[in-house]
């Protein structure tokens, strides 16, 4: 499990207004470099950021809402605001703070600003309504609210977004000014241009190793893929369900979830639930994690608290892997995001390819009203934000190269 919770006493950390460092960041491009050498990103074109300038000439409060598919996205959006010639501030999770105080320092000099995952963060709230309100710079919230590592389809959108922006619009009636607050849908996609037949062979063969396997070059690419994934699933479900299951990837994996998620449900929650795994996750920490941040559990109670994060970051890894996602559409970029949540999820941390390149995509502006239609059943302004999203992303999926489905593309190498 990665080192995204945390039981220290959760401390926000406000905005940083200053502007000297962020300028000194943007002007040498030291995000840029940062993306090049810790996740492979090593170019970008940004599109329609005119759409953003027509925003913020207009005065406007600006959110930016971009999917999360990988955690290059933060630094990614950099680029945007240097086209832009602006400068944002964005919430990022408490636990990045608490990763050396380097890091965490350049975080908030890039206009990062602490966000408690686990509870309910009236102080980052605040502070994200008033940087709508007053329109000082872009906001940039990642509606999914968790990397979902699956860059061509979206993780359901959590609702806090909604609840922020609209706070903000009814700020700015007050104000008298005219200004509105408007979400602006941006979708990001990286494009892999290196060689993904030798970057999967290398991943898989270690794999396979792991397993006491041959490398399985005998098969297609998207065969081998389906091999380990149900040699990687059926190792969790003999663990968790005591053998292998019958039935297809589709049944299988809302098995396994449910059977980590629904035990934990029922003890801290009171009743099992359904829906999106992510708020499901998060609604269980955020009932077993404050004693143990407030030291109020021995330590035999902590461990086992401890398994319970471990099977909730499990199902949350879970929900990455859909079904039909390579069958839909076999890409280059699908099997790379494939072969990496393998390796990431054996390991922790998957292999930097490089090769990648970014492409950010602003969409048309979301005019926030103050109040929402409670008649409605799904929140109109997330709807329009999923839609808005989900139809970039479905057409920047295009733009990938479909991978060739012939067997003698695997590099020669000695058994």
């Amino acid at each position: 499990m990665q080192n995204i919770i945390s039981e220290r006493p959760y401390q926000f950390v406000p905005p940083d207004h200053g502007t000297i460092w962020y300028r000194i960041i943007q002007r040498f491009n030291f995000f840029g470099m940062w993306l090049r050498r810790s996740e492979g990103v090593d170019s970008y074109e940004c599109r329609n950021v005119d759409k953003l300038t027509d925003s913020l000439a207009a005065g406007h409060g600006v959110l930016l809402a971009p999917n999360h598919a990988r955690q290059a996205d933060p630094l990614a959006m950099g680029w945007l605001a240097k086209e832009a010639n602006c400068q944002v501030f964005a919430m990022a999770s408490s636990h990045l703070f608490n990763n050396g105080w380097f890091k965490g320092w350049a975080i908030r000099k890039m206009g990062g600003f602490s966000v408690n995952r686990e509870g309910v963060d009236r102080q980052a709230i605040d502070a994200a309504i008033q940087i709508l309100e007053t329109a000082e710079r872009p906001l940039i919230i990642f509606p999914e609210g968790a990397v979902s590592r699956t860059n061509d389809r979206l993780h359901a959108l959590l609702d806090g977004v909604a609840f922020i922006a609209r706070a903000a619009a009814k700020r700015r009636v007050k104000r008298g000014d005219g200004g509105k607050v408007v979400i602006h849908p941006v979708a990001v996609k990286y494009i892999y241009e290196g060689d993904i037949w030798l970057a999967v062979d290398d991943v898989l063969s270690e794999i396979e190793e792991r397993l006491s396997w041959r490398p399985q070059r005998q098969l297609s690419m998207i065969d081998r893929l389906a091999k380990v994934g149900a040699a990687l699933l059926s190792l969790k479900e003999i663990e968790y369900l005591g053998e292998p299951q019958g039935g297809g990837f589709a049944d299988r994996l809302p098995r396994m979830m449910d059977r980590l998620l629904h035990p934990l449900e029922v003890e801290w929650l009171g009743e099992r639930q359904s829906g999106p795994i992510v708020p499901r996750v998060k609604a269980v920490r955020m009932k077993l994690l404050p004693d143990m941040v407030n030291g109020l559990v021995d330590p035999d109670e902590r461990a086992r608290r401890w398994e319970h994060l471990a099977d909730l970051y499990l199902a949350q890894q879970f929900s990455c892997y859909q079904p039909d996602y390579l069958v839909e559409l076999p890409s280059v970029d699908r099997v790379l995001e494939t072969v990496e949540r393998f390796e990431e999820d054996l390991t922790d941390k998957a292999r930097v390819h490089g090769k990648l390149r970014a492409i950010i995509d602003v969409g048309d502006p979301l005019e926030v009203q103050t109040k929402r239609d409670r008649n409605a059943s799904v929140d109109p302004l997330m709807a329009s934000l999923e839609q808005a999203l989900q139809d970039k992303l479905r057409v920047l999926a295009t733009e990938s190269a479909r991978v060739e489905m012939n067997k003698g593309h695997w590099p020669a190498r000695p058994e």
